[in-house]
């Protein structure tokens, strides 16, 4: 589209921004919530596209990893959209963030969001390379208790490393997340350093079972408007390890202060039936993760 400008945000676009984004969903927007977070990152920029100087689109680049580019936030004004604004914000963020040594670019949309997809795949080339669905599940009620006999998953230690690279390097579930670790609506990949400093801050759980390892999760707190979760980045095993883990990790929410437990869960019927066995609720949706090298 002639005459767009693509740039960085300022102070003064906040006002033009939130008014094109207050009907995004029913419910509204998260973007005035995150604003003067965005605008502020120093490992990130927030983009502004704008008309005759007047903003009609704006999307987030951050690095939350080195090497490692998260795209989130594109929103256009209604009556500028399909006149490639979006392609245009993509661009400059792809370009700016190649700029600051990311080696990839990644995102996520929900999978009923047929425009953005389209416009990923024709007009960025970004590639699909895993599908999550949201679960969460509060404290276990008082009657019921953990029931004596099951496996208990237990914190992993630096003796464990070696064996839980072994155990992903095998794993059928971690290509199909495509061996990424979700932070919220943030990921990045799963690396032998990440695992090791994961462990090391005591946020890696296995779960042994017949004298080997058959399951692990790692988790994260997070705080935010929704409340104090217990925040599963990454869960893998059998049917049955995933339905023990995620049913101890609800059982540990009182001791760590935190009112439930949430997990960006692999798309596959096994990982389903294990949450569903540990009684986790799913709002149906699914969202893609979409990456691309730079």
């Amino acid at each position: 589209m002639a005459g767009v400008e693509i740039r960085a945000a300022r102070p003064e676009d906040r006002e033009d921004v939130l008014a094109f984004c207050v009907n995004t969903w029913d419910w509204g927007d998260y973007i005035e919530y995150v604003w003067d977070e965005w605008l502020q990152d120093e490992n990130g920029m927030l983009v502004v596209a704008t008309v005759d100087e007047q903003p009609v689109g704006v999307a987030r680049f951050h690095i939350p990893r080195p090497q490692e580019a998260w795209f989130e936030g594109m929103r256009v004004k209604p009556e500028y959209r399909n006149h490639g604004i979006a392609k245009a914000i993509n661009d400059f963020m792809l370009a700016e963030a190649k700029r600051r040594g990311a080696k990839v670019a990644r995102l996520i949309t929900e999978s009923v969001n047929a425009p953005a997809i389209r416009s990923l795949e024709r007009g960025t080339h970004m590639q699909r390379v895993a599908a999550y669905a949201p679960y969460k599940a509060g404290p276990l009620p008082e009657q019921g208790k953990r029931p004596s006999g099951l496996e208990t998953p237990t914190l992993a230690t630096e003796a464990d490393i070696d064996e839980i690279i072994n155990y992903l390097n095998n794993s059928n579930i971690f290509p199909a997340i495509g061996g990424l670790y979700y932070s919220g609506f943030t990921a990045w990949q799963i690396t032998p350093e990440f695992i090791e400093q994961k462990v090391a801050a005591g946020e890696v759980y296995i779960l042994r079972r017949w004298n080997r390892l058959d399951g692990l999760a790692m988790i994260e707190r997070r705080e935010g408007r929704m409340g104090k979760d217990l925040f599963i980045g990454y869960i893998d095993g059998t049917t049955e390890a995933i339905s023990l883990i995620a049913y101890a990790m609800r059982g540990q929410l009182p001791a760590m202060g935190l009112d439930q437990v949430r997990i960006n869960a692999p798309d596959l019927i096994m990982v389903r039936d294990a949450l569903v066995g540990a009684e986790y609720e799913w709002d149906g949706k699914i969202f893609y993760t979409y990456e691309r090298e730079l």
